[in-house]
């Protein structure tokens, strides 16, 4: 039995102490949940149904945390990875479940929070799929730790349940092909350079017209239906192109369902939401709290002969004030970050009183939280659509619509 870290707490299990349990099924991040006497272990790699055998690294107050070491028998829907780094390497959740039942279990996955964290039981749309299953990433992000020797080890992502542990990725078989072309000669030309780093470092790699751009300041260019993007390489943008269409399409039928003549994008970021929906409305109206997110915005909506949009730089604290349409003709599209919206936010959303809002989020824990907050501010909730933006990842995009 290896010697345990110096924090290790032995109870209820020893360190490394290899246990057989039954999976009952999957946390928001991915991993099997099992219970022994009632106590939950958590278990990456695993689907419900499954018995396994597990061995402990960490145990927390109210559960412990093991590595897969077997499945004993195995659920009908485990099917084999593509990637040999699968279970090794943390950047995928689920290689090994078939696509459809990883849309099932994002679609019941969005049903249980609402369900046990706002109370609300309300029908969930099955999980869009993403017409692309394999080779959909337009951007991956690379890392490696400080030289040792003069001499860069691995270059990827890191390991399953390490905070620091990085295992290296020659090849991602999520990502687009021409990266992975790329990527051979960019962590050979990182190697050969290995004296010019006093430390650790990201690479980008973000394919953009008939190239790889690494340069996080260089301009980039992505197209959606119609509309061509550019932004700086390093900055956000939605990472499958090839859903795009779809996704932007849906947040537009839904916006304008009502009969809405007015759109606001409050979060518009270059215009991705503006843009694409632009021809729906008269009058769209981006906002934004970064003055070179909304100059990127103009730009794309002048490159794109698009006249019926304008886009403002409006501090947090007055998100709507220059905001002229009727309220009760306008429909609100907010994209917030991951950690979801400010509960001034909302409130100034609220305030403002728009017939409609389309709520997208990149994670459905913080949706649900704030779709707590705007029921209790007067919204109705319509329809809920699941978007699967990352096969094989636990991630997942999901539209909640809502009217006032």
């Amino acid at each position: 039995m290896p010697r345990p870290p110096k924090k290790f707490v032995p109870i209820p299990f020893e360190y490394h102490q290899e246990i057989e349990v039954r999976i009952d099924a999957l946390t928001n991040l991915g991993s099997g949940v099992a219970r022994v006497d009632g106590w939950v272990v958590f278990v990456p790699f695993c689907l419900p149904g499954e018995t396994v055998r597990a061995r402990v690294y960490r145990n927390d107050k109210n559960c412990s945390h093991a590595d897969l070491i077997e499945v004993l028998q195995a659920a009908p829907e485990r099917v084999e990875p593509k990637c040999p780094l699968f279970g090794t390497c943390g950047g995928c959740q689920y290689q090994h479940f078939s696509y459809e039942s990883q849309l099932a279990w994002k679609t019941r996955q969005v049903r249980e929070l609402l369900k046990h964290m706002a109370g609300i039981e309300f029908p969930v749309n099955d999980c869009h799929p993403s017409p692309q299953l394999w080779n959909y990433r337009s951007k991956i992000t690379p890392h490696f730790d400080q030289p040792r020797n003069g001499t860069i080890a691995e270059i990827g992502f890191l390991a399953v349940g390490r905070r620091s542990q990085i295992i290296d990725v020659p090849e991602c078989p999520i990502a687009m092909k021409e990266i992975n072309d790329a990527l051979p000669i960019e962590r050979d030309a990182i190697r050969a350079r290995a004296s010019s780093f006093k430390r650790g470092a990201t690479i980008l790699m973000r394919a953009t017209r008939d190239r790889i751009e690494t340069n996080p300041k260089a301009v980039a260019t992505e197209k959606v239906g119609t509309v061509s993007f550019d932004f700086l390489a390093g900055d956000f943008f939605q990472n499958n192109p090839f859903i795009l269409p779809e996704f932007t399409g849906h947040v537009a039928r839904k916006a304008s369902a009502g009969g809405a003549r007015f759109l606001v994008d409050a979060y518009c970021g270059s215009g991705l939401f503006a843009l694409t929906l632009a021809g729906n409305f008269e009058q769209v109206a981006g906002v934004e709290v970064s003055e070179t997110a909304a100059d990127w915005a103009r730009r794309n909506a002048e490159s794109n002969g698009i006249t019926n949009a304008r886009f403002m730089a409006a501090s947090a604290e007055a998100i709507f004030s220059e905001i002229d349409f009727p309220a009760n003709e306008t429909a609100v599209v907010i994209d917030p970050p991951r950690k979801g919206c400010t509960r001034e936010f909302l409130d100034q959303l609220a305030a403002f009183g728009p017939a409609r809002v389309v709520y997208v989020s990149c994670d459905p824990a913080t949706q649900v939280r704030d779709l707590g907050i705007l029921q209790e501010l007067g919204f109705k909730l319509e329809d809920i659509q699941p978007f699967d933006l990352f096969p094989h990842t636990r991630h997942l995009e999901c539209i909640m619509t809502l009217t006032r």
